[in-house]
């Protein structure tokens, strides 16, 4: 069962054929699609392509690009958000320290407030994270102490030791277009020791598309090859690889009922 647990179709980038990237997908046989949440400022977007298609789910939350405008976000606002019908998880959120878009105490505060609403609420966290392993290790544990929450470390390309850390808190990774690019053995690597039962794929579309599409605007059409590329790492066959994955995909996004 091909799926595709991380999309932007409310993106700029698909305005001109949002609907004809969706029937290519389909006709790729991918069955089903989570729509991410960046900024509640265009949750309404993102919720109503969940609405209009029914093999298309949606979470609700803020980007830690996007934290600085939402210094103030409180959990009880993502919680109420999180009610909506088809609203399966929380996030995306996390820390981005590359591109330091948001001042950094501020997207540790606005991250806390979104593992909050998906202790409260059950639903599975969607996490970000680059260049800021030990602050996101640090919040993790701080916060699992408090009481279990089940997340994801999406399109992982952090270290190993944060890999290691979020695996033993319970953590499901995501493996993107990244892992098929040839300098990404590093990553590669990481991937290798991830636990065969909390894996996932996604495209993070409409970047990172995987090889052989690398610099054009990628779509959930070719989740496909990072399935391929992923069981090439991990030595499965493309059986396992489906049942697997498919399997994990459902135990972590539980509020999505399985075909």
């Amino acid at each position: 069962m091909l799926i595709d647990s991380h999309v932007n179709l409310h993106a700029p980038q698909f305005d001109e054929d949002r609907d004809e990237v969706i029937a290519r997908a389909r006709e790729a046989g991918v069955q089903m699609m989570v729509e991410i949440s960046d900024k509640l400022s265009t949750f309404e977007a993102t919720h109503t392509i969940a609405m209009k298609h029914p093999d298309i789910w949606c979470t609700v939350g803020v980007h830690p690009h996007e934290a600085k405008d939402y210094a103030d976000l409180k959990a009880e606002t993502l919680i109420e958000l999180a009610q909506r019908d088809r609203v399966v998880a929380i996030g995306e959120c996390g820390l981005d320290f590359h591109y330091d878009f948001s001042p950094r105490d501020i997207q540790a505060n606005v991250f806390r407030q979104h593992i909050i609403a998906a202790r409260e609420t059950g639903l599975p966290l969607v996490v970000h994270t680059r260049e800021a392993d030990e602050v996101c290790a640090e919040i993790l544990k701080e916060e699992m102490a408090k009481g279990p929450f089940k997340f994801l470390m999406h399109c992982y390309t952090s270290g190993q030791e944060l890999a290691d850390i979020a695996r033993d808190l319970g953590a499901w990774f995501s493996v993107s277009g990244i892992a098929t690019f040839k300098a990404a053995e590093d990553v590669r690597e990481v991937i290798r020791t991830m636990p065969n039962e909390r894996i996932i794929v996604e495209t993070d579309c409409p970047y990172l598309a995987p090889i052989p599409y690398r610099g054009r605007r990628n779509e959930p059409a070719y989740i496909s090859h990072v399935l391929e590329k992923l069981a090439e790492i991990r030595g499965w066959s493309a059986e396992e690889a489906d049942k697997l994955t498919t399997d994990a995909f459902f135990n972590l996004f539980h509020a999505i009922p399985r075909p």
